[in-house]
């Protein structure tokens, strides 16, 4: 599962928007532990609010019976947003005797319920909940009997309540799209989503993920529509009454929360990887791109199989793209589910790809369905794989900078959580699963397994991988088995390094400081932590040091709160460079003279210490050196380097950065990377110099669209009398970076006769694109009172309340706080307050006095 996915292309949106509630955000400091003395009694001080929560314990489940096979007869009903289904279950008791078989079924009819012998069928007596069926099975099972269960029943999965999380934003199971085809611009589809336990709102089952079963799954349709599941595809029969149905087998065993179905009008691209099956399913207007977008997933299995030693494991491997997806991705066993943001036309290609997170579901293949966590605790075995997958791929195809680039987001993301939470990776005690699925499981633990991999070296990292692939296949595991599995590999005790950085929550918070004597290197290392919550960590990492401007690495291995090490050196040193390979997960505080830091800006070479330097240096050089440091850094190799010097340059006057005009210019007409000739036209219009006016035009119709967007952003703040009829050759343009270019400038500026505009563009927006539209048209029914119109509200209202994606049900709340002043909007926002169900957003709303 991916649910990184916010794009920032809507960055400029929400410069315009000025209404909607405020949060009040309270931050606690670390406590200080004082001496323990009889008397008097030391103050109790409050933990800090990222402390770990002492939830109550949440075990795997106990396992009673063993569902060996699944056999689903599905079809549907559109209108009414049903499934009726006829389900056969193969079970066995686990170990013990068992006489009662309880399966998960969130809110189902049930209409009967019978043992089968072959074709004969015997009724049983059960109950029902809404949510559990118990199922009297007339006599008890021993382990060595195996016994059948035919289930008629229909699902209503919009009559569930409604959950979810960060990363999985609804959890109803079944996902009836435009299902009355009332929206013009949007395909009728219907598509699963079981993680976490959510495929039992569309079957029954056991819905754990220590569970696993084979299946197969006949789906009814009309002809017009294509169908996909996991597995093989067996054959497709025509129906007396027009239907047809798909027949899909999965020989291999799984759990329950892999199982999907996708159903809709597709084109499907055939591709292969050795005499493996590769399809991509997309909508018909993205055929010809769609091997563009998917097309390095041949690549990517040949990468993966050859680095593990343990081939694909699955008979197929297809990836398809849906509407309203609540996720970036799901990793279904053999078809992974995509966000409708995936499918980009020939123009988006220039500007990104999704191999990030086509890799990630892909890593999921062996890690998450080949072997499984077998509780929800342990999710970091799954997800935290799949994160690293996309380090592994990025360094293999794109580079170091760019996987270095990547892994420096990784480690923002995690500190930026670690801010209000901090939790042990494997972590038994939660208040909802669903809170497992965060940057604790994703982003720190990919950072972890990068330094599992550099303590270990690459061998022993892909040899133990290969341990534990191989040794665990079709099984559930816990962490303990991912340790065992490198330990009996390397020989060495491992249990510290799991312990630290599994276990236990946080994350070491350094201070290091350095002296030079008698050719000495002193190098001093304080852990600032809070220990009454985190360890004193044991760090095995580099230390570059570089005299007369050879370097030289020296291991060290950190055991204690306050260390010291003394290196030898023969003069006194340019550079001291700790963490040399900038591996670690952590914060580091390592003062460094201007000189020292110019000299790792140009000689390190890993991006993060560059990157470090060149943003240390702007608070430290005076003007005329931080100029020529400028003029260097925006011609370096790498496209984000180059980013950050113009970021930088734009903190400077514009009147001091006159040298850098000729080539900020140059990259605003020619540097290859769009993101930077977009960064460019950017801090050429806030330097406000008309004679750039011509250079915005052509921006405006290059082939890049954040280019474009830019150069419509910078003409729209020149003044220009023609503004509004060279940004009006623009609103046809339906690409989301246009779009909100656009809506920024007309938020404030467009006046009111943009409202139809803003309304067509609400009517089409889609995931972040619709909630950075939403704070814009904010800002716009702010400016102009004209636009708080019936057919607005009740589309805002209509989005507050109903909409799949949380933050944009949240976007739509606070566009109508613009109008709280009003009494039917106080009485609106009451209402949707009222019958919200998320808690994110009930916490936020609950701050709002109305």
């Amino acid at each position: 599962m991916n649910h990184r996915f916010l794009s920032l292309v809507g960055l400029a949106a929400t410069m315009a928007f000025t209404g909607g509630c405020s949060v009040n955000k309270q931050t606690k400091a670390t406590p200080v532990v004082e001496p323990v003395t009889a008397t008097p009694a030391p103050a109790v001080t409050e933990p800090p609010v990222w402390a770990p929560k002492n939830h109550a314990f949440n075990p795997s489940k106990t396992r009673l019976h063993d569902l060996l096979h699944t056999k689903l007869r599905v079809s549907f009903d559109w209108e009414k947003q049903y499934l009726h289904g006829l389900a056969e279950l193969t079970l066995q008791p686990y170990f013990y005797p068992q006489h009662q078989l309880v399966l998960d079924a969130k809110g189902f009819d049930i209409h009967s319920v019978n043992l089968m012998n072959g074709l004969d069928a015997k009724v049983l007596q059960y109950t029902y909940d809404g949510m559990k069926l118990t199922i009297d099975l007339g006599k008890p099972y021993t382990r060595n009997d195996k016994y059948t269960i035919e289930i008629d029943y229909t699902a209503k999965p919009n009559e569930l309540a409604v959950g979810g999380s960060d990363a999985i934003t609804q959890d109803k199971g079944l996902y009836f799209i435009n299902p009355k085809g009332e929206e013009p611009n949007k395909p009728r589809q219907i598509w699963t989503q079981g993680e976490t336990e959510a495929s039992s709102a569309w079957f029954p089952t056991i819905d754990s993920p220590n569970e696993r079963m084979t299946q197969e799954l006949y789906i009814t349709v009309d002809p017009k529509y294509t169908t996909l599941s996991n597995g093989t595809f067996v054959y497709s029969r025509k129906n007396a009454n027009g239907t047809k149905t798909d027949y899909w087998k999965m020989e291999q065993p799984h759990a329950p929360y892999l199982t999907m179905m996708a159903i809709g009008k597709y084109a499907v691209v055939k591709d292969k990887w050795r005499n493996l099956e590769v399809n991509y399913y997309v909508e018909p207007a993205y055929e010809k791109t769609a091997k563009k977008i998917f097309g390095n997933t041949p690549e990517m299995l040949e990468f993966f199989s050859k680095k593990l030693g343990v081939d694909y494991p699955w008979s197929k491997y297809s990836q398809v793209v849906v509407r309203d997806f609540v996720s970036g991705a799901m990793e279904n066993t053999s078809a992974s589910t995509f966000m409708e943001d995936l499918q980009l036309n020939e123009r988006e290609l220039l500007d990104k790809h999704w191999d990030g997170i086509i890799a990630h579901e892909l890593f999921h293949q062996w890690f998450g369905n080949y072997v499984t966590t077998e509780s929800w605790a342990n999710l970091p075995l799954n997800e935290a794989f799949a994160n690293y997958s996309e380090y592994m791929w990025t360094e293999h195809k794109y580079g170091a900078d760019e996987a270095a680039m990547h892994h420096l987001d990784e480690l923002s993301q995690y500190l930026d959580e670690a801010e209000t939470k901090r939790e042990p990776l494997i972590r038994y005690r939660y208040a909802d699963r669903e809170d497992m699925f965060d940057s604790h499981s994703y982003a720190k633990g990919g950072r972890v397994l990068h330094m599992l991999r550099k303590y270990v070296g690459d061998e022993a990292f892909f040899a133990s991988l290969n341990r534990y692939l191989t040794k665990n296949k079709f099984s559930d595991v816990e962490i303990a088995e991912l340790r065992m599995a490198f330990e009996d590999t390397t020989g060495e005790d491992l249990m510290w390094f799991f312990d630290q950085w599994f276990m236990r929550a946080g994350h070491p918070e350094l201070k290091v400081s350095h002296t030079y004597q008698n050719s000495l290197l002193k190098l001093q290392v304080w852990q600032q932590q809070d220990t009454l919550y985190q360890p004193v960590y044991r760090l095995p990492l580099n230390v570059a040091v570089w005299e007369n401007g050879q370097k030289t690495e020296h291991r060290i291995d950190i055991t204690k709160a306050n260390q010291v090490f003394k290196l030898p050196a023969t003069a006194e040193p340019q550079l001291v460079l700790f963490d040399s390979e900038q591996q670690l997960l952590g914060t580091v505080e390592h003062a460094k003279t201007t000189e020292e830091l110019e000299f790792q800006f140009n000689n390190a070479k890993t991006l993060a210490s560059k990157l470090e330097a060149l943003e240390a240096l702007g608070e430290e050089l005076d003007q005329q050196r931080m100029l020529v440091l400028l003029q260097g850094a925006l011609k370096d190799e790498f496209w984000g380097v180059r980013n950050l010097a113009l970021d930088m340059a734009g903190r400077l006057p514009a009147k001091q950065a006159e040298s850098l005009e000729p080539i900020v210019k140059k990259m605003a007409m020619s540097d290859k990377k769009g993101d930077v000739r977009a960064g460019a036209i950017l801090l050429l219009s806030e330097w406000g110099d008309d004679a750039y006016t011509a250079l915005y035009k052509t921006a405006m119709q290059d082939s890049s669209y954040k280019v474009a967007a830019a150069g419509i952003l910078s003409y729209a703040m020149t003044g220009a009398p023609d503004i509004n009829q060279r940004l009006a050759t623009f609103e046809k343009e339906s690409n989301e970076e246009i779009v909100l270019a656009l809506a920024s400038y007309y938020a404030v500026k467009g006046g009111p006769g943009k409202y139809d505009w803003f309304m067509k563009q609400m009517k089409n927006a889609k995931g972040t694109g619709l909630y950075y539209l939403l704070q814009s048209y904010g800002a716009f029914m702010a400016v102009n009172p004209e636009a708080y119109k019936p057919e607005a509200i009740a589309m805002l209202s209509e989005l507050a309340q109903h909409h799949q994606i949380y933050y944009v049900r949240m976007a739509a709340f606070q566009t109508l706080m613009v109008h709280s002043e009003r009494p039917e909007i106080i009485e609106l926002l009451k209402e949707i307050r009222a019958n919200e169900q998320d808690k994110r957003l009930l916490e936020l709303y609950n701050q709002v006095s109305l």
